[in-house]
């Protein structure tokens, strides 16, 4: 299955979810609950470009990873947010996000091709902190299961936008906007681990 209709594939996915969204508790309050989850991974640039590499480098990638890395990450999220949930401790949870933005920019930037599965163990230690930080937050929430349910969502759009554009990059001056973009998201992590 190409590349191109991988995505469509995935944005029919998600419109067929807009019944189930429409259902959810939109909870208020501090914990709250779909919308509050939805919004948690859109609120935060670490998250977002974190989440957004993924798509770009598994498009860069090609063949499985298209796919297989955006849905891999969410999926080890969810492990990770039980361990944040358990209160299992895990340090320099912040550090790790940031590192995150770092490898998966670089990644992109170096045009980084690994075997498949290192790739996706790369991501999925970083997935793990990425959920670590979601679960730590989960507690508080009025509706944990629709709090989950809304960041994994988000998750998935914003991989989907990465993964649309590492697409349109790669035809780009031989990929070469695609990579550029990697090297500015890199140095970004750069800041957010500095900081």
């Amino acid at each position: 299955m190409s590349p191109f209709k991988i995505s469509h594939v995935w944005a029919l996915a998600l419109i067929l979810l807009i019944p189930s969204v429409a259902e959810a508790h939109l909870l208020t309050g501090e914990g709250g609950g779909f919308l509050h989850g939805f919004e948690h991974p859109l609120s935060g640039l670490d998250h977002m470009l974190a989440m957004f590499c993924v798509g770009v480098w598994g498009a860069q990638m090609g063949g499985r990873s298209v796919w297989s890395m955006p849905i891999a990450f969410p999926l080890i999220m969810v492990a990770g947010g039980v361990l944040g949930i358990a209160g299992v401790p895990l340090p320099a949870v912040e550090s790790g996000i940031a590192l995150s933005i770092v490898v998966l920019g670089l990644a992109i930037a170096l045009l980084w091709r690994p075997p498949e599965w290192l790739a996706l163990v790369v991501i999925g230690v970083f997935a793990i902190f990425h959920g670590y930080a979601h679960g730590a937050e989960l507690p508080n929430a009025t509706d944990p299961a629709d709090y989950a349910f809304g960041f994994v969502v988000a998750t998935g759009l914003i991989h989907l936008a990465g993964i649309a554009v590492g697409l349109g990059f790669l035809k780009v001056q031989k990929g070469q906007l695609a990579r550029a973009l990697g090297g500015v998201i890199g140095l970004g992590g750069i800041y957010f681990l500095v900081s």
